[in-house]
């Protein structure tokens, strides 16, 4: 079976790798990357070249990002992505294309899918993050697809609602977490010397995301919470920060120039990273004492960690949430207060109880999907019927 698997951002790749590892190691299995995005842009790292590095014997490299963080110029891009992608998908040929999440650049990937009558699987439909405009790209490449694999229960049976078969969505808990059970994470002090910085008690990670559905908020979130950084009714003297930059978001440069000039201003407690990788991430996930944002880590993968999380705003409303998680508003004032309280000892000592409701029901995820997938008959799905469900409105 000739298997495509879509990344367009380092953080959807970090995820996927667990499966790409799996479909590598089989030798009934023709592994195809699209690699797209922000992984060709110098401004993200350049990211590709940590796939290339991967051992996969097919890659191909598809341009779609432009030098623009507008509405318009993410539409552009969109375009532009569908354009190249479907040259691409024709050159490769693949039995069916698999991509995870719900951003723009996997939505040209499916949508010229669709039209080269490529069947999709979809990992992590179903799943809402109302402040977002991942959220329709989400549920749209959701009625795209034709084989799904949910995080949870729950959105398990919102794709069946979405009219999706339930013979064809499966909960197979949340890619990201294999690399938990399969890596080592670094030590603290092995951390430090590879990221050059001193993790302490008062260490915060912070990755904040534009909220795309809201009219040009990102400069004034953002500046809220570094205000909240030093509130007086924050943790206090001595917080430390560890940023990660955003993606290729609208609006994202505006959250990038003032993280730089914070770190410049703070050199001595602040620095920042355009990407860690996923191994030093999840091991700083793990370190720090706090991780605050709006990124949908510090609700799905910080839990199992035992790592507690401030999150802040609408970016990842109505998203299931662990004990862990502490949701404010984006005021300084408010974010200083949820911060004071996931830093404090007991609120420390109750993640030990934590349970994370995105963990794998099977143990891994990553197994059971590859399974699936290729139990799957991928020419019989491109034609699916609609599934309904009985109930009064």
């Amino acid at each position: 079976m000739r298997v495509g698997v879509f990344t367009g951002t380092r953080a959807d790749y970090g995820l996927l790798e667990p499966l790409i590892s799996e479909l590598k190691r089989d030798p009934g299995v023709t592994l195809q990357l699209l690699v797209s995005g922000m992984h060709l842009s110098p401004e993200f790292g350049l990211t590709h070249r940590e796939i290339d590095g991967d051992g996969c014997s097919r890659i191909e490299k598809v341009e779609m990002l432009l030098s623009s963080d507008t509405p318009v110029g993410i539409s552009k891009a969109m375009g532009l992505g569908m354009i190249s992608l479907s040259e691409a998908l024709q050159r490769l040929d693949p039995d069916i294309l698999v991509g995870l999440g719900d951003r723009y650049e996997l939505f040209a990937a499916a949508a010229a899918a669709t039209v080269l009558r490529i069947p999709i699987a979809h990992l992590q439909g179903g799943e809402t993050t109302e402040g977002a405009i991942d959220e329709p790209f989400r549920h749209a490449i959701t009625k795209m697809s034709h084989i799904h694999f949910a995080s949870t229960e729950a959105y398990r049976k919102r794709i069946i609602q979405l009219g999706e078969h339930p013979d064809r969505v499966h909960h197979v808990g949340a890619i990201g977490l294999d690399h938990l059970k399969t890596r080592e994470l670094l030590s603290r002090d092995e951390l430090e010397r590879e990221i050059g910085f001193r993790i302490t008690e008062n260490t915060v990670l912070a990755t904040f995301h534009p909220v795309t559905l809201e009219n040009a908020t990102a400069g004034g979130q953002f500046s809220e919470l570094l205000e909240a950084f030093d509130h007086p009714d924050g943790p206090g003297d001595g917080l430390r920060v560890i940023f990660t930059l955003p993606n290729a978001d609208t609006d994202g440069r505006v959250i990038i120039t003032m993280i730089n000039d914070y770190v410049r201003k703070h050199p001595d407690r602040a620095v920042s990273f355009v990407s860690l990788g996923q191994l030093r991430y999840l091991s700083l996930l793990s370190h720090v004492s706090c991780v605050a944002g709006n990124s949908s880590s510090g609700i799905i993968e910080a839990p199992s960690v035992k790592t507690g999380t401030v999150n802040i705003g609408d970016r990842q409303k109505g998203r299931i949430k662990a004990d862990s998680v502490i949701d404010c508003p984006p005021r300084a004032a408010d974010i200083a207060t949820a911060l004071k309280r996931c830093m404090s000892r007991e609120f420390q000592s109750s993640l030990k109880g934590v349970i994370n409701p995105y963990e794998p029901p099977a143990g891994r995820a990553a197994p059971a999907i590859r399974e699936k997938l290729l139990s799957a008959s991928p020419g019989k799905m491109v034609k699916k019927p609609f599934y309904d469900i009985d109930f009064d409105c």
